[in-house]
């Protein structure tokens, strides 16, 4: 926890900015040597002005991108479980109706079994032909046939994608499509995220030989039995 909130949260933001704004490829556009051809890169239809983006997720990494976009003037809400305590987000306890509500999703729940596919095709629906969907948490959350379905028929308008299903196994129809972005989970994939990420674990084995107990635990963490 906590190494690697502000990696993945920057990711997320870069990852929205080069949906909604088709930085992929426009950068394509010059490589090919078209911007000298054929004149200047088509506008971009979609803006972050006048969007509202809802979070799938208000944990650590979730807050984080929420601060992001405040500072970028873009109205936050959310859905969890469970209503945050002391958060100014406004609050939706049904999925559905949040999708409604906003025009940018962005998703940072984990992979459960309580999460696989649960942004299917009537989730997609609901977000509508300006929705942009932004996945930086676990593919298996969304059903990924609905989505490609969703995006060539233009149900919803792009999508930015870090993870998939099938890790490292991208469909060939998503390849193929030009209103999505693609990376390959690289969220948190920096120097020095894993520098972090290796000192806590070290961090932790010594308090776990010291006390007993690990710095940072989890539910799968046993708890000593108490003497």
């Amino acid at each position: 926890p906590d190494v690697l909130t502000e990696e993945v949260a920057d990711t997320t933001i870069g990852l929205l900015l080069n949906t909604v704004r088709e930085l992929s490829a426009a950068e394509r556009y010059l490589r090919a040597g078209r911007w000298a051809s054929e004149g200047a890169f088509p506008l971009s239809r979609a803006t972050l002005r006048n969007r509202i983006v809802g979070i799938l997720g208000l944990g650590r990494i979730g807050m984080a991108i929420a601060r992001r976009l405040d500072a970028m003037q873009v109205p936050v809400v959310y859905h969890t479980r469970r209503e945050r305590p002391g958060v100014a987000y406004r609050y939706y306890r049904d999925l559905r109706e949040m999708l409604e509500a906003v025009d940018t999703l962005i998703i940072v729940v984990p992979g459960t079994p309580e999460t696989t596919s649960l942004i299917d095709a009537g989730m997609l629906e609901a977000l509508g032909p300006d929705g942009i969907l932004i996945n930086v948490g676990r593919g298996t959350v969304v059903d990924e046939a609905a989505l490609i379905e969703a995006l060539a028929s233009r149900t919803i308008y792009a999508a930015g994608l870090d993870v998939f299903a099938d890790e490292p196994n991208v469909p060939e129809a998503l390849l193929s499509l030009d209103n999505v972005v693609l990376l390959p989970h690289v969220g948190s994939a920096s120097h020095h995220t894993r520098d972090a990420m290796g000192k806590l674990m070290v961090d932790n084995l010594r308090a776990w030989f010291a006390t007993g107990m690990p710095l940072t635990p989890v539910p799968e963490t046993p708890v000593p039995e108490k003497r």
